[in-house]
């Protein structure tokens, strides 16, 4: 966004906080600069989120590496890194294996892989979606085939959400890149989760697309849609972000109202290579988490993007580095607020915590409360535990 532009968002803003409405619409208008180096600060998660954990059952049919997908009040889905197609459905309260399910394959009730999985547990349903293609599958928590749809236009979507009782919410990412010729901007979805039939679209302004992408002659790589979230759940509103703007928004559903609520500095239009992007991550009530990724990759080992966390204190109006620790360790075991899209409105992060170092740290005294409960009931060969961290509404 050039300086005129974010000048008028600005005033934009502080017309609107004037008139009063939502209470979102006063928030302060944050003003993020990727380049600075901000001081350090520590919390203990359990100071500002709720944490659960849940061990999962392991037996010769309910081996998993513990990818947590969805969390409902009766069951957590659940697969594994690699893209096998297997489906986990475990019980919340328990963690028994209640079933394993696999749909993978190229037929019309199948999917061709599991990236996102939307819970619908008041249905009876699960949406599939697989950044392979833009159908999505709709099965039962069986597994049985219910319907298959496109969402509508799109070519492909992420970032998929539940919306409302008849409506999903995705990110449609634009097109640059695979057909520069013909380039589709950017757009947020609201679509019928019945058929995939449009009910609203939403776009943010600005002026050129701008991806993390990094070059190197004729060879280009793009940082994959997993750590870039264009939707973030936010009580009962949506922040919603676009790599090509530096303004992050709130949108009021009720008021179908986009909000500025950050600013980043310098504009990623501004940037040389390689450019600074900043992804907003988990939103609490005193704190915002935040990453900032830089479009670097090293082409001879084939990694890059490196990124750094960010936070904002609403209550101090100032920006950290965050330093998050368990509270459930006896020695400073740090939480990664940013690595993983969240869950919903309810479940910030899934994590999962890996049977063998939780034994090994058991071991070595640096538990307690329930996770060295559970911990002392594993063994090396057991299933993950899974840490639901939500926020306490």
């Amino acid at each position: 966004m050039k300086r005129a532009t974010a000048l008028s968002v600005m005033i934009l803003f502080i017309m609107m906080a004037g008139c009063g409405g939502n209470k979102q619409s006063t928030n302060e208008l944050i003003i993020v600069d990727v380049t600075k180096n901000y001081p350090e600060k520590e919390l203990i998660l359990q100071d500002f989120m709720d944490v659960e954990y849940i061990p999962l059952e392991a037996n010769d049919e309910f081996v998993t590496q513990g990818k947590v997908m969805a969390i409902g009040a009766e069951v957590i889905l659940i697969t594994n890194w690699v893209n096998d197609g297997d489906l986990f459905v475990f019980d919340r309260k328990t963690g028994k294996g209640l079933r394993k399910i696999n749909r993978k394959g190229q037929g019309g009730e199948e999917y061709a892989g599991v990236t996102e999985i939307v819970l619908d547990e008041a249905n009876n349903e699960m949406f599939v979606i697989a950044y392979a293609g833009s159908k999505i599958s709709v099965y039962d928590l069986y597994g049985n085939f219910k319907r298959s749809f496109k969402a509508a236009d799109a070519d492909y979507h992420i970032n998929t959400f539940n919306y409302d009782r008849e409506n999903l919410i995705s990110y449609v990412p634009d097109n640059s890149l695979e057909n520069p010729s013909n380039i589709i901007h950017p757009y947020y979805l609201i679509f019928s989760r019945q058929d995939g039939s449009i009910t609203r679209k939403i776009s943010i302004p600005f002026n050129e697309i701008k991806r993390p992408v990094a070059r190197e002659g004729e060879a280009w790589v793009v940082a994959v849609p997993t750590v870039v979230y264009q939707i973030i759940p936010d009580h009962v509103n949506w922040v919603l972000m676009d790599t090509s703007s530096d303004t992050v928004y709130h949108y009021l559903p009720d008021a179908n109202m986009t909000i500025p609520i950050i600013v980043r500095t310098p504009s990623i239009h501004a940037m040389d290579s390689p450019e600074v992007f900043l992804i907003p991550s988990v939103f609490t009530d005193r704190y915002y988490f935040m990453s900032v990724l830089k479009a670097e990759f090293n082409f001879a080992i084939g990694r890059g993007f490196p990124s750094s966390e960010l936070m904002y204190d609403k209550l101090e109006s100032s920006l950290f580095i965050p330093k998050i620790y368990n509270g459930d360790y006896t020695c400073k075991r740090e939480v990664d607020m940013t690595s993983r899209r969240p869950l919903d409105h309810e479940f910030a992060i899934g994590r999962s915590l890996q049977a063998h170092e939780l034994v090994e740290a058991y071991g070595r005294g640096e538990l307690k409360g329930k996770l060295k409960e559970i911990a002392a009931k594993l063994d090396e060969e057991s299933n993950p535990v899974i840490m639901l961290v939500k926020h306490s509404f």
